[in-house]
């Protein structure tokens, strides 16, 4: 593993106990720093909106991009398609602080996905399970989240891919030695990361939840079930009250074992945004990019 690699892992580790909020304007990145989000994701379209639309999703304008980098002084985010090689270039050379090569963009290559040792910036990548999560931090991820189902505010595929991970953990960790080589073909992953999980029990980098994250219980569920953190996208700003719901999650996560806050938390926040049943959609986003 490179220095830079290194150094972009020990990076994404400040973010550890945080919140990424999803904002299209420099209003909202505003409401989300004062709310206490460790970064925001900027992007033209919350995922809730790219689902509505249909059609092709691509890279958010430069210019957008910039208004909300110059908005605030946490890390800004951006999102580029899976296997699209000139878009990632373009938001290095915005000097963008992470870049999420995502599944809520329609894909630009449907076999291979970029290769992330080739860039300066670090990438978030999504993973439905630990073979996924392994090949991204094989490509270069320096940081992992669930793939979740985006824009619905139903958690239930977010909750289906972080338990999946951590039993498939617990599997590698629970091997003899001489029984990873086997366990490597299968999860299609790299030996040496196969032998860091099974040596440490956990991924190689940060693992953040997203994906239907829509109140503070939601948060808190993702933590309980071994989240490092979490992303939000649609369900703050879908949402009757943006700033008292985004204060509420980032509690939340931070104190997601406190039952009797989490239940003042999750008072008066206004209507949550009404969601779309995870198993009621046309459009399944997870699945693009394996």
């Amino acid at each position: 593993m490179s220095n830079r690699q290194e150094l972009d892992r020990n990076l994404a580790q400040m973010l550890k106990g945080g919140v990424i909020m999803d904002v299209t304007t420099p209003e909202q990145a505003k409401i989300a720093e004062a709310a206490g989000a460790c970064a925001v994701m900027a992007l033209e379209r919350i995922p809730a909106d790219i689902r509505a639309a249909g059609g092709v999703s691509r890279m958010s304008d430069p210019a957008m991009i910039k208004g909300i980098q110059n908005a605030v002084s946490i890390p800004v985010m951006a999102k580029c398609r899976i296997g699209h090689i000139a878009e990632a270039r373009i938001l290095e050379a915005i000097e963008i602080d992470y870049i999420d090569e995502s599944e809520v963009l329609s894909p630009a290559d449907d076999v291979r996905h970029i290769d992330k040792t080739k860039f300066n910036v670090p990438f978030v990548c999504g993973a439905r399970d630990l073979g996924e999560a392994l090949r991204r931090i094989g490509e270069g991820a320096t940081m992992i989240r669930t793939k979740g189902e985006p824009g619905t505010g139903d958690v239930v595929q977010a909750v289906r891919h972080m338990r999946k991970m951590q039993s498939e953990i617990r599997k590698i960790v629970s091997l003899r030695e001489d029984e990873l080589y086997e366990a490597a073909k299968e999860l299609a992953a790299p030996l040496d990361l196969v032998k860091y999980v099974h040596e440490n029990g956990k991924l190689p980098v940060v693992n953040f939840a997203a994906g239907g994250v829509a109140t503070p219980a939601d948060a808190a569920l993702m933590m309980e079930l071994g989240a490092e953190g979490v992303f939000v996208g649609s369900g703050i700003f879908k949402s009757g009250d943006p700033a008292k719901r985004a204060a509420a999650i980032v509690q939340a996560v931070t104190n997601w074992q406190d039952s009797k806050l989490l239940a003042k938390l999750s008072e008066n926040l206004g209507p949550a945004m009404v969601g779309i049943n995870a198993d009621e959609i046309e459009t399944i986003m997870e699945e693009r990019g394996k």
